[in-house]
C-alpha cells in the first residue's frame, strides 16, 4: 500500500474531530509504523491523521502515542495541531502526557507545560519519574522558584524524590534560580551521585560565579569529565583566574571545541586579545571545528587590537566553513569593521543581510556614530522598523559624544513623549548634555526622574551628576549626591574635589582627598589634576609643590604634562615667573602649548611684558592657528601702548585665517538656553536687555564702580572703550538674568572664555545693587558673586 493509496482528507480530518468514525479500518499498526516515518509534510501526514480519526484507531493507546510524538518533532507540525491530536486521545497514558509537555518545553512554552500537569492533576492521570524532570525543567526555564518548590512538594507526595534524574533536575532548577543553599543540600542527600549530579551542582557554582566552592567540587569529583573542565575553564575566565585557565586547558586530555572556545574567551574577557588571536589559529591548525561563537570572540579581539587585516581573513574562514549566515555572526563583523574604521564594509554586509535582528540594526548606528557619520546614524535610527532602549541610548549617547547637546536633549525629549523608559546610560549621556548647556533645570528634572523611578545611581550615572551641580555652581546639590551614591569610584571622588576646587571651596576640596585616601580609594592622575587645580585657585605654592613631590614619592605615579601644567599656571599665578619659566624647561617631556600659555597669562598679569613677549612669538611658531596665544600677545602689546605691533599681530592673524574666538555667553531662563555674544543686538528682547543695561550703568556708577578701559585692546577714545566694555557677553547674560529670573534664584551664566577684570568688577557690583547672587562659570572657574564680593577673593 503507498501513500497515494490512502485518500487524502485533509478536509475530512478537519471536520471528523467531533465524529463518530463511520468506516471499516483501513489503517493498523504496521501501516503506521510503515508509512509514518515517510511524511515530510502536511499534505503526507493528513491522510493518515484522518484514517486513524476516522477509523477509530486514534483510540489505540499506543498507536495515538506514535503519532502524537511523530507531530510533536516534526518541525511542519505546528503544535497547536498537535493538541488537537492530544486533545483526541480517550485514555493517555503517562508517555503521551509527557510527550505533549516536552513539546511546549521544547517550543519555549513552559507555562503550557505546567497548566497541562494541573490537567493531568485533575484527571487523576499518573505521573511517573520522567514527567516531573520535565515540569521541574518548566521551572527553570521560567526562573520561578515558586512554582518549582510546588512540583518538589509533588515529587515528595508521590515519591520519586529518590529518583536521581529527578534529583538532578531539582538541582538544576535551585541553581538557575539563584538558590545555592537548597540545591546544594540536595546535593548532599543523595545517595549515589552520577556524573550528572556532578555537573549540575558545578554548573551552578559556575553561574553563580562562586570560584572557591565550584574548585571543591571540581576536586572531589570521582572523573573529571570534558564538560565539568570547560566549566571551570569558563568560571577562571569570568574571575580573571587566567593562568589557572590555562593550565587546566592544557592538562585536558579530551579537548573538544568548547575547550579552546572557553580558553579563547577566557583571553579576550581578560583583554589578552593578542593570546585569543594566538590560541584561536592553533586551535584552526590542529583541526577542531569552529562554530560562530568562537568567531564572534576572535572578532572582538581583532576590533579591540584594531586589526582589520586579520578580521578579513577570518571572514574569509567563514564563508569557507558556510556559517557567515548566522545572524550573530553577521553583527559581529559589523562592529568590528566599524571599530576599525571601515564603515563600507561593514554597511555592505547590513545591507547585503538575508536576516537582520534588533542587535544588526543597533550595530549600524553605534558603526556609524563611531567613524563619525552622525546624519547616516540618524537616518538609519529613524527608519528603524522597531527601536528599543539601546537604539535610543546609543542614537542619544552618539549625539553627546560629538557634542551636538541640543540634539541630545530634543532626542531625549521625544523619547520621553512616546514613554520610553531611559536607562542609566542614556542617563548619563543626558546629564552630560545639560552640564555642556548649563541647561539645570532639565539636569534637576532627570535627577527627580531618577529617584521618583527607583533607578540606581550607579558610579557613572553618580559621577556624571556631581559633576553638572558643580559645573552649574549647585554644590550642595552636588554633595547631596555624593552622600547618596552607595558605589563611589574614583571618578565620583575626583567629580567631588574638582568641583569643589572650581567653585572656590579650596580647603573643603583639599579635606575631601585626604578623606579619600582614609577611605582606601587610591587616587590617579585626574585625582592630583583637581589636588594641582585647588592650590592654584588659591595660590597655595607650598602646598601645591608638597603635593606633585608626592605624586612620585608617595603614590608611584609618573606626572603627566598637565600636572607640570598645573604648577607651572600655580607659580605663574603666584608672579614667581622664573621659577615656573625653570620648571618648563626641566620637564621630563616636551611643554605643550598649554603649559607655555600658561605662563603667558601669568606674564600678562603681572606685567612682565619682555618675558611676555618671547614667550608669545613662540607660542605663535609652535601654534600659528591658536587664536588665544594671538589676543594674549596683542593685550601685552597694547598695555605697553605699542599700537604697531598690535596691528603687526593682527595682520599676521589675517594672514594664517586665524579668528577671534567670540566671548560667547550662555543663560537658562524657563528652560531654554539663551546665548550672547560680544556686542550681541539680535536677542528678540535686545530692546529690553539695552534699557537694563542703562539702569545697570547707572546704579553702578553710584556704588563708585569705573569702567577698566585696560581692557579694551583697541586704539580708540575712553568712551568708545566704556561702551565697548558694556557689551561685554557676560553683562549682556546678568542684563537678561535681571529680567527674566526673580530673587531669590541665583543668576547662572557660563562663559567660553575666561572672564575679564571689568566684567569681574562689575558682576561684584551688580550682585550689590540688585541684591542678586550671580553664579559664573568661565573657562577656568566659578565666580559666585554676593553682596559685592566674589568666591574666587579676586584671584583667578
Amino acid at each position: 500500500m503507498s501513500l497515494a493509496k490512502l485518500k487524502p482528507l485533509t478536509l475530512a480530518a478537519k471536520s471528523t474531530l467531533n465524529h463518530k468514525p463511520m468506516s471499516k479500518t483501513t489503517i493498523n499498526l504496521s501501516i503506521l509504523e510503515t508509512y509514518l516515518p515517510k511524511c515530510q509534510n502536511l499534505k503526507q501526514f493528513n491522510p493518515i491523521l484522518s484514517q486513524m480519526i476516522l477509523t477509530g484507531f486514534i483510540r489505540d493507546t499506543y498507536a495515538a502515542s506514535r503519532i502524537l510524538k511523530f507531530s510533536t518533532d516534526s518541525s511542519f507540525i505546528h503544535i497547536d495541531l498537535s493538541l488537537r491530536i492530544f486533545n483526541l486521545i480517550e485514555d493517555a497514558n503517562g508517555f503521551i502526557w509527557n510527550t505533549m509537555m516536552r513539546a511546549y518545553i521544547q517550543r519555549n512554552c513552559p507555562q503550557k507545560a505546567l497548566n497541562l500537569y494541573k490537567l493531568m492533576v485533575d484527571k487523576n492521570a499518573d505521573p511517573d519519574n520522567y514527567t516531573y524532570p520535565l515540569l521541574v525543567q518548566a521551572c527553570a526555564i521560567r526562573v520561578s522558584e515558586f512554582e518549582g518548590r510546588q512540583i518538589h512538594n509533588h515529587i515528595l507526595k508521590t515519591g520519586f524524590d529518590s529518583d536521581v534524574y529527578v534529583q538532578n533536575t531539582l538541582i538544576n532548577m535551585y541553581a538557575v534560580c539563584e538558590n545555592m543553599s537548597d540545591a546544594r543540600n540536595l546535593f548532599d542527600e543523595i545517595p549515589v551521585l552520577n556524573p550528572v549530579s556532578w555537573n549540575s551542582i558545578l554548573a551552578g557554582y559556575v553561574r553563580a560565579g562562586d570560584v572557591e566552592k565550584a574548585k571543591v567540587i571540581y576536586d572531589r569529583m570521582p572523573e573529571r569529565n570534558t564538560i565539568a573542565s570547560n566549566s571551570m575553564i569558563v568560571l577562571f575566565g569570568r574571575a580573571g583566574c587566567v593562568t589557572e585557565a590555562r593550565r587546566l586547558f592544557n592538562e585536558l586530555p579530551g579537548k573538544d571545541m568548547v575547550s579552546w572556545s572557553a580558553l579563547i574567551s577566557c583571553y579576550e574577557q581578560n583583554e589578552m586579545d593578542e593570546e585569543a588571536l594566538a590560541l584561536f589559529l592553533r586551535m584552526v591548525a590542529n583541526g577542531v571545528m569552529v562554530d560562530e561563537v568562537v568567531v564572534v570572540t576572535v572578532l572582538s579581539a581583532c576590533a579591540h587590537l584594531s586589526i582589520v587585516q586579520t578580521g578579513k581573513l577570518i571572514h574569509g574562514l567563514v564563508v569557507k566553513i558556510g556559517i557567515e549566515a548566522y545572524v550573530n555572526l553577521q553583527n559581529a563583523f559589523i562592529h568590528m569593521y566599524s571599530s576599525c574604521g571601515e564603515i563600507m564594509a561593514a554597511q555592505k554586509l547590513f545591507n547585503a543581510a538575508f536576516h537582520l535582528d534588533q542587535i544588526s540594526w543597533n550595530s549600524m548606528i553605534s558603526g556609524y556614530l563611531k567613524c563619525g557619520l552622525v546624519e547616516k546614524a540618524r537616518t538609519l535610527f529613524d527608519s528603524m522598523p522597531e527601536k528599543d532602549i539601546v537604539s535610543w541610548s546609543a542614537m542619544i549617547s552618539g549625539y553627546a559624544q560629538h557634542d551636538r547637546f541640543s540634539e541630545t536633549l530634543a532626542l531625549f525629549q521625544e523619547m520621553q513623549l512616546l514613554g520610553i523608559r531611559p536607562d542609566e546610560t542614556t542617563l548619563v549621556s543626558v546629564v552630560s548634555a545639560c552640564t555642556h548647556l548649563a541647561a539645570l533645570d532639565l539636569g534637576q528634572w532627570i535627577h527627580a526622574y531618577i529617584r521618583k523611578n527607583g533607578l540606581k545611581i550607579n558610579v557613572f550615572l553618580g559621577t556624571t551628576l556631581i559633576n553638572m551641580y558643580m559645573k552649574c555652581g549647585c554644590v550642595e546639590n552636588a554633595l547631596e549626591v555624593f552622600q547618596g551614591t552607595a558605589e563611589k569610584g574614583v571618578s565620583t571622588w575626583n567629580a567631588l574635589i574638582l568641583g569643589l576646587a572650581m567653585n572656590g571651596l579650596v580647603e573643603k576640596s583639599l579635606e575631601m582627598f585626604s578623606e579619600m585616601k582614609k577611605c582606601g580609594v587610591a587616587p590617579n592622575e585626574i585625582t592630583f589634576i583637581g589636588v594641582l587645580g585647588a592650590c592654584r585657585h588659591m595660590g597655595l605654592v607650598d602646598e601645591g609643590r608638597r603635593h606633585f613631590d608626592s605624586i612620585v614619592q608617595e603614590h608611584k605615579i609618573e606626572p603627566n604634562v598637565k600636572h607640570y601644567g598645573c604648577m607651572v599656571d600655580l607659580l605663574g599665578r603666584a608672579g614667581m615667573l622664573t621659577e615656573a619659566e625653570e620648571l618648563i624647561e626641566s620637564m621630563p617631556m616636551t611643554p605643550d602649548v598649554a603649559t607655555w600659555g600658561a605662563l603667558l597669562g601669568a606674564c600678562k598679569k603681572h606685567g612682565d611684558h619682555d618675558m611676555g613677549e618671547r614667550i608669545g612669538r613662540k607660542l605663535i611658531e609652535l601654534d600659528p592657528d591658536h587664536d588665544g596665544f594671538h589676543v594674549l600677545l596683542s593685550n601685552i602689546y597694547a598695555s605697553k601702548g605699542n599700537w604697531d605691533d598690535v596691528h603687526e599681530i593682527r595682520e599676521i592673524m589675517v594672514q594664517h585665517g586665524v579668528v577671534k574666538m567670540p566671548g560667547c555667553s550662555m543663560i537658562e531662563a524657563n528652560g531654554i538656553v539663551h546665548e550672547f555674544l560680544a556686542g550681541d543686538n539680535k536677542h528678540p528682547q535686545i530692546e529690553e536687555i539695552q534699557k537694563k543695561l542703562d539702569e545697570m550703568a547707572k546704579k553702578l556708577k553710584m556704588e563708585g564702580y569705573a569702567p577698566d578701559t585696560n581692557e579694551v585692546s583697541f586704539d580708540i577714545d575712553e568712551e568708545e572703550k566704556e561702551t565697548a566694555l558694556f557689551r561685554h557677553s557676560e553683562k549682556l547674560a546678568i542684563a537678561f538674568g535681571l529680567i527674566c529670573t526673580s530673587p531669590p534664584t541665583p543668576i547662572r551664566i557660563i562663559k567660553n572664555l575666561r572672564i575679564c577684570n571689568d566684567c569681574h568688577m562689575a558682576a561684584k557690583f551688580i550682585s550689590k545693587a540688585f541684591s542678586r547672587d550671580i553664579v559664573l562659570r568661565d573657562r577656568h572657574r566659578f565666580h559666585h558673586f554676593k553682596q559685592g564680593s566674589c568666591s574666587c577673593k579676586d584671584y583667578w
